[in-house]
C-alpha cells in the first residue's frame, strides 16, 4: 500500500483559513519517508509580501515517542497516528505543558491533505492556522 503522506502538495489559499500574521499566497510541501521510518516534511512559498519563505523542515516519527525539537532547547516533538491517514504531533516543554500542535489529514481519495496547526511563531506570535492541499 502506498504511504498517503509521500509526494508534493500544493497549497489551496481559497479553501484555507489563515492567521492574520501568517497569510501565504502560494506553497508547495513535500513529504518523504526516511529509512528509519519517519516523515520528512519540507514547506516553501511566498508570503502576503511575494516574499520567498521556508518553514523549518520537520522529522516526524509516529511512534508516540518525544524526540528532542533541533536548535529548541528544552523542546520536545511527539508524534502519533490516530488513524492511517492521519498523524498529530505536538511540541512539549520540558513540563509537558504543550507549545504547539499540528494534525495533517488526508482525505479518503488521497487527492487533499489539510493541516490544522496552531503554536508560536519566530517573533512569539501565537498563531493558528487550517491549510488545505491539492496532492500534484
Amino acid at each position: 500500500m502506498d504511504d498517503p503522506f509521500i509526494g508534493t502538495w500544493k497549497l489551496n489559499p481559497g479553501s484555507s483559513q489563515f492567521d492574520a500574521n501568517h497569510r501565504p499566497t502560494e506553497a508547495v510541501m513535500h513529504w518523504r519517508l526516511a529509512a528509519d521510518g519517519a516523515y520528512l516534511m519540507e514547506a516553501e512559498g511566498l508570503n502576503s509580501k511575494s516574499e520567498r519563505v521556508s518553514e523549518r523542515p520537520q522529522k516526524l516519527v509516529p511512534d508516540g515517542k518525544p524526540y528532542p525539537v533541533p536548535d529548541f532547547p528544552g523542546l520536545s516533538t511527539v508524534t502519533t497516528r490516530p488513524q492511517p491517514k492521519a498523524l498529530r504531533a505536538e511540541v512539549q516543554r520540558e513540563d509537558g505543558s504543550v507549545a504547539g500542535a499540528g494534525s495533517y489529514t488526508v482525505s479518503e481519495d488521497g487527492r487533499l491533505l489539510t493541516a490544522t496547526t496552531a503554536g508560536f511563531d519566530t517573533q512569539l506570535r501565537r498563531f493558528e492556522t487550517r491549510t488545505v492541499w491539492d496532492r500534484q
